[in-house]
């Protein structure tokens, strides 16, 4: 195991992108499937944190109870949400990933680069074929 831990839907092709180029850096993560054992509010609330960012940006609206418990009304709070988050997993946006240069919500899957201490070993392409990493291991340029 390494110092990086990916919070992990093995469902999500974004979370599986994510994994996979943690591992074309040669590091074996430490996987959370955070749907089987979600966060204790301490952890959440220092994943948020450490990414920096407001809590209504972790949460996922696709595929989710987020309209049906109405989270777009702006008359929650933060602890109320995060409060949403505990009881219903599902709605924490993935993955999340903690490196020693940083936490990050990795969507899209790129966003994890600029966090690994390693480089990518070789070339990688999404499951949907996209290349990100050429042979030399180096980032492909976005048109």
């Amino acid at each position: 195991m390494s110092d990086i831990t990916i919070y992990h839907n093995p469902a999500c092709g974004t979370s599986r992108n994510v994994l996979a180029l943690i591992r074309n850096t040669g590091d074996e993560p430490t996987v959370i499937e955070y749907l089987k054992t979600p966060p204790d509010r301490a952890t959440l609330t220092q994943l948020i944190a450490a990414m920096g960012v407001p809590v209504r940006d972790v949460l996922r609206q696709k595929g989710t109870p987020y309209d049906e418990l109405g989270l777009g009304d702006p008359k929650w709070s933060d602890d109320q949400l995060i409060d949403f988050m505990l009881q219903h997993p599902i709605l924490i946006n993935r993955p999340i990933v903690v490196t020693p240069l940083g936490t990050r919500l990795c969507r899209p899957s790129e966003a994890v680069l600029d966090i690994l201490p390693k480089p990518q070993q070789g070339a990688f392409a999404k499951e949907d074929g996209e290349a990100v990493i050429d042979a030399k291991g180096q980032r492909v340029a976005k048109p």
